[in-house]
């Protein structure tokens, strides 16, 4: 048995300001073996740490609990003073000492649970201070990523009417349900969007949001899943593990398991589970498509247990993704998303091709499984600089070719975020947002109708605004 601590109070506080550290060793045959170490930090609280060996010798010790530096000190002073003050010290001993108790039982409940959310707030904080002291170990601090922060910090500043209207709407909305564990690692949880009329299942989308890999986090698609909510359709934004936290292949176990969730509870929120769809972002879109691909290489293998399946999935929807990591990684490497960090967010050079949808369904030995992919759309603004729209463009022409029912709609002169932010901030007709919704309601009059006199969407940004962010936008 280890030993253990157990503190005693010294029987002669005169004596412990002697030495800077000592170790007393006790002789009693009952605590044979027990050392004491004291320190000069402790000369104003005359305590003493108690080490051990064995529990049997620590019964045979009587101890009494750790009293106070304030209340030690008063013991000193009455050690010193003449008796006709020992009773004083005394009294105010108790009566602190019963003060205290009373406190702690009055108020002991409320400060355990304060320090308990202390606790986790700032558990929270160190883990995502030291994720980012590592990610920057891996970025460094180079004149590109300076920039970046930079023209980040005034794009989020132009958008800022929009973005405090998003998030007062995801704080305090009862349509929302934030939070949702669908895993037992961390950042398993996804937020639900639910529409206000309840009547009847509902349509679902299954959202991973982008993020480059690194800054990726569920309430991205806070603004997609309030505008599709008033739509009437469910929208569940998945949260995943992000580098450093996790490599690709912890992004896709986690969206894996995410979907799997909305597959077999959505129904429990009032979804419809023969009407599901996929959904990603970015770099959400090249994790969705991966997850998407693996599921169906599972399902095709002999002996593979699924929670979840393919067919399940009606269509997918990539949204400004890139889907062949071997053309990409130069030219991420020229946005300052460097080839070494991208690599190591792969797992590795080799993971270029094995992360790579495009080049995975051209292979031979898995033609049988992308005949289980579902009907793929993928959406792409043509002045898209983070990744350009050739990207989308080939892997439909891909996809087509080995038999998959594949189209790419591209938006001309659209950027990256424009599709995903700026326009839907924008109010009025957003085409790629009613492109989705039709091709969601596809079959289904009675939405499609309510679509037809669906209100316009009001605007959250002023246009001058929307138009400097476009400006600067690092994205």
């Amino acid at each position: 048995m280890q030993p253990q601590l157990l503190p005693i109070s010294n029987p002669n506080p005169s004596s412990s300001s002697s030495s800077s550290s000592e170790i007393i060793p006790i002789t009693s045959s009952a605590s044979a073996g027990t050392m004491l170490f004291g320190s000069e930090d402790d000369m104003a609280a005359t305590t003493r740490i108690l080490i051990s060996p064995t529990f049997e010798d620590e019964m045979k010790i009587e101890t009494r609990p750790l009293i106070s530096r304030t209340l030690s000190y008063t013991d000193t002073l009455s050690s010193t003073s003449g008796g006709s003050g020992s009773h004083q010290q005394q009294q105010r001993r108790r009566r602190t000492a019963s003060e205290t108790s009373l406190f702690s039982l009055s108020g002991g409940g409320r400060r355990h649970s304060f320090r308990q959310n202390m606790g986790r707030a700032a558990s929270d904080t160190y883990l995502l201070t030291r994720l980012g002291c590592k990610l920057l170990r891996y970025l460094g601090v180079g004149y590109r990523w300076v920039t970046r922060f930079l023209s980040l910090g005034c794009y989020a500043f132009l958008l800022i009417p929009g973005f405090i209207q998003v998030g007062y709407y995801y704080f305090c909305s009862s349509q929302v349900q934030r939070g949702i564990v669908y895993g037992d690692q961390p950042r398993n949880r996804l937020d639900l969007y639910l529409p206000k009329n309840g009547d009847g299942p509902k349509p679902v989308v299954a959202f991973i949001t982008g993020g480059a890999w690194i800054i990726g986090y569920k309430a991205w698609g806070s603004l997609l899943g309030q505008q599709l909510s008033e739509r009437d359709i469910i929208v569940a934004c998945i949260d995943y593990r992000n580098f450093p936290q996790g490599t690709m292949g912890d992004m896709i176990q986690d969206a894996s398991r995410g979907i799997s969730f909305i597959c077999n509870n959505i129904a429990e929120y009032g979804g419809d589970p023969d009407r599901i769809y996929l959904m990603g972002q970015s770099a959400g879109a090249h994790i969705a498509a991966c997850a998407l691909l693996e599921q169906a290489i599972k399902e095709a293998g002999e002996g593979e247990s699924t929670s979840w399946s393919v067919s399940q999935i009606n269509a997918y929807f990539g949204l400004s993704g890139g889907y062949n990591l071997l053309n990409l990684v130069d030219h991420f490497h020229s946005r300052g998303l460097y080839r070494r960090i991208f690599e190591s967010i792969m797992e590795g050079e080799e993971g270029l091709r094995r992360y790579s949808p495009e080049i995975k369904v051209q292979d031979p030995d898995i033609r049988n499984v992308v005949s289980l992919l579902p009907p793929i759309i993928l959406f792409h603004g043509t002045g898209d600089y983070s990744i350009p729209s050739d990207s989308s463009k080939s892997f439909a022409e891909t996809l087509r070719k080995v038999g998959v029912k594949a189209e790419s709609v591209l938006y001309e002169g659209k950027t990256h975020t424009d599709l995903f932010l700026q326009d839907p901030m924008r109010g009025g007709r957003d085409d790629m947002f009613e492109d989705l919704v039709a091709i969601i309601h596809d079959g289904d009059s009675e939405a499609l109708a309510k679509d037809a006199n669906a209100p316009i969407k009001k605007r959250l940004v002023p246009e001058c605004m929307l138009k400097l962010a476009h400006s600067v936008s690092p994205f």
